[in-house]
């Protein structure tokens, strides 16, 4: 036996569906406003993850203007043994105002895991959280959920089941409603279908994507139902096993479910997947708060739990508790070290590799506004709009994936005009950021390293600290512990402290644009480099290397 740590994907890796195919796993999780779309993980042992390739990158969506945390939510990826194909489906969640929730579903297929995809084909808008699966006889079934808008119907709404030809997108039969929730705590979604034995097993996800997030599970002989509920009217898997009864809440933070006695919050979202050896997990997702609080800057990671099949073939975790657990057990063939700094990245530009790692916040990257071509060596980025902009900020940003981390990079930037900058930093979302930069001087003479923050909307520059920067060709850094930021540049070879340590706690998706007792956002937190330019959207800035250090305790 192998213990593995969870998460096994630190970082925004939300909503993960796992598969197995032959002995290749892999995970697909959500994205957001961060483009490319569709993050796709690849495993060989369960315990080491790598991202190999994103879904949705060549224009498919577009993502301009999307709000937090809307954009694209839930992939579920599915195998068809009978046609050796890969299948993804996915929500975009266009519109979250007065709680309509406007989201257009589709499925798109292909040959191999890195692609090509094929063109999406569109599904349904009748809610989100769409999954495929794929049934021994040969026919192919969409679970979903449908969006309850009218007052006095139980929020959020039906799990809804219907046959679906793949090839169009064409339903084959009505929408079949066949449950609101097996357990009390509401706010079912995310419904996946499997079978075993001789029954249709219905996994989702419930209690709010916040902290009394849990898996339930119902059962039935015939796909469309009726589904009966797991016996014990609890969820199978959850970080806060006490009972909650919350039906009719569509959605919440339910923070009075923090479960102080546990390290993993918000358990919940899960998918399951058999080993060849015959050993069944849940792979779901978790947040890890700030000690002390209840904000969590890495946003939802990704987790795995070890299952079994009971007598009365119910699905529980291994030691017959529903408490979800920081490390399970894995039989393997071979001794297998978890690489718990697989996760840290050391980009040096001059050399050729493709970096998969980078996104960008509400638009596609192109060679337009970033590329290592006209300055070979070096990643060029061209400034465009500000960072609160949700078009075209020039922002490279890669998932914080720790709690205790540095980020490094080494820039060339000559500014011509005070709306023109280029630095490293912190970034939620288009209200939320902070970013130490080069920029001119307020009077124009001469050039400064200085501080802009933006917090919930609000832009502070940090003038009073600002120091001066005689070469153009500059090193900087931020070290993140625990929600505090210190950025430091190089001068003489000595690392120099710009301003004090700043608290940035607020980069968390509880500390982010939320109503009293809601989640403000469920993406996470992201490092990047980037540059603007309000003045010309001409100018640009060299960036030599790129490195995040995850330290762990």
């Amino acid at each position: 036996m192998t213990q593995i740590q969870n998460p096994i994907i630190p970082g925004m890796a939300p909503d993960p569906s796992i598969i197995r195919v032959g002995a290749d796993y892999y995970i697909a999780t959500s994205t957001f406003h961060w483009t490319p779309a569709i993050q796709i993980f690849h495993s060989t042992d369960l315990a080491n993850w790598k991202l190999i390739s994103h879904a949705l990158s060549k224009n498919e969506v577009n993502l301009v203007g999307t709000n937090t945390p809307a954009g694209i939510w839930a992939p579920h990826l599915s195998y068809d043994e009978k046609k050796h194909k890969f299948w993804l489906a996915y929500s975009h969640m266009q519109n979250m105002s007065g709680r309509e929730f406007n989201s257009d579903s589709y499925i798109m297929s292909a040959d191999n895991i890195l692609g090509p995809w094929s063109t999406p084909i569109y599904i349904t808008s009748i809610g989100f959280d769409p999954s495929i699966f794929h049934d021994k006889d040969g026919k192919h079934y969409i679970s979903i959920l449908e969006w309850e808008t009218r007052v006095g119907y139980q929020a959020p709404g039906h799990i809804v089941i219907a046959e679906v030809n793949l090839e169009n997108g064409h339903l084959l039969s009505d929408w079949q409603r066949v449950t609101s929730g097996f357990t009390t705590r509401g706010c079912a979604e995310a419904p996946q279908i499997y079978k075993h034995n001789g029954y249709y097993y219905l996994l989702i996800a419930a209690g709010g994507t916040g902290y009394a997030h849990g898996v339930e599970i119902g059962r039935s002989k015939n796909i469309f139902g009726p589904y009966e509920s797991n016996p014990t009217g609890e969820p199978i898997i959850t970080s806060s096993p006490q009972h909650l009864f919350s039906l009719g809440d569509p959605d919440s933070g339910h923070f009075e479910m923090y479960n102080p006695n546990s390290i993993m919050q918000k358990a919940g979202h899960g998918s399951l997947v058999s080993t060849p050896e015959g050993e069944w997990f849940i792979a779901h997702l978790m947040s890890r708060p700030l000690p002390s609080t209840t904000l969590n800057p890495l946003g939802r990671e990704t987790s795995l739990q070890k299952m079994h099949w009971t007598a009365s073939n119910w699905l529980e975790m291994e030691d017959k508790s529903n408490l979800a657990k920081m490390q399970f057990s894995v039989k393997n063939q071979k001794p297998v070290k978890q690489d718990f700094h697989s996760f840290d990245i050391n980009i040096d530009f001059a050399q050729k590799s493709e970096e998969i790692s980078f996104m960008t916040p509400y638009h596609t990257q192109d060679d337009s506004w970033v590329n290592t071509t006209e300055h070979p060596g070096y990643l060029r980025i061209y400034g465009r709009n500000s960072f609160f902009s949700q078009v075209n900020p020039s922002i490279m940003a890669t998932r914080a994936t720790s709690l205790d981390y540095i980020a490094q990079t080494q820039l060339n930037f000559n500014p011509v005009h005070y709306s023109q900058t280029a630095g490293i930093g912190l970034y939620y979302d288009s209200n939320n950021w902070i970013y130490a930069r080069i920029c001119q001087k307020d009077d124009g003479q001469g050039i400064v390293l200085r501080i802009l923050q933006a917090k919930l909307g609000t832009r502070t520059d940090f003038i009073s600290s600002e120091v001066p920067i005689s070469n153009r060709d500059v090193e900087i850094k931020l070290i993140y512990k625990s929600g505090i930021v210190q950025f430091q540049y190089l001068k003489n070879k000595q690392w120099l402290n710009l301003d004090n340590s700043i608290d940035v706690k607020y980069l968390s998706d509880e500390g982010v644009n939320g109503e009293p007792g809601e989640i403000g956002g469920f993406t996470g937190l992201f490092n990047f480099i980037g540059a603007v330019d309000a003045y010309q959207h001409s100018s640009f800035a060299d960036f030599k290397y790129y490195k995040v250090i995850n330290h762990f305790n």
